[in-house]
């Protein structure tokens, strides 16, 4: 049995408690997308309290150039690249199998939905952070918890169409 088969047999198992409330593909990108984002503020919070120990990492080019990354930034980049692969691949074989897009073009469409998502999500972080003063971690939830509505409407009427 393949890896998205188990995970829709589990997802099955407990679906009769929301069929009265939502349909079946609708529920499988909850359960995957919300799993994927949990795995993300697990990663966040991990990257940015051992990895990265909130500091500030500077980046000099050719002596003129000069960036300085937040820790936050590089965290919120880590997990982008790991929940990334891992959020496609979820909803190409487990959510979203009757799709009749080519898998290239699927990639191509989640890849430019999905850093729209967090190009929203970064400057919500940012303003939540910077502006509201609002610890990073909790930041990256409560950024995160905004941008699911619009991922979800980019993956169903776009990405997957």
């Amino acid at each position: 049995m393949s890896l998205p088969t188990l995970i829709r047999k589990i997802l099955d198992f407990f679906y009769p408690v929301f069929m009265r409330f939502i349909p079946r593909e609708t529920y499988y990108y909850a359960a995957c997308g919300g799993g994927n984002l949990v795995l993300s503020w697990v990663l966040f919070f991990l990257f940015y309290q051992l990895v990265f120990q909130k500091a500030v990492l500077h980046i000099q080019f050719f002596n003129d150039y000069h960036f300085a990354f937040s820790a936050y930034t590089l965290s919120a980049a880590c997990c982008f690249i790991i929940t990334f692969i891992i959020g496609f691949l979820l909803m190409k074989y487990v959510v979203f199998v009757d799709s009749a897009l080519k898998g290239r073009i699927q990639l191509f469409r989640y890849g430019l939905s999905s850093l729209m998502s967090a190009l929203l999500s970064w400057v919500l972080l940012k303003f939540f952070i910077e502006i509201v003063m609002i610890y990073p971690s909790i930041s990256n939830v409560l950024s995160s918890l905004i941008v699911v509505v619009f991922s979800y409407l980019m993956q169903r009427k776009f990405t997957f169409k």
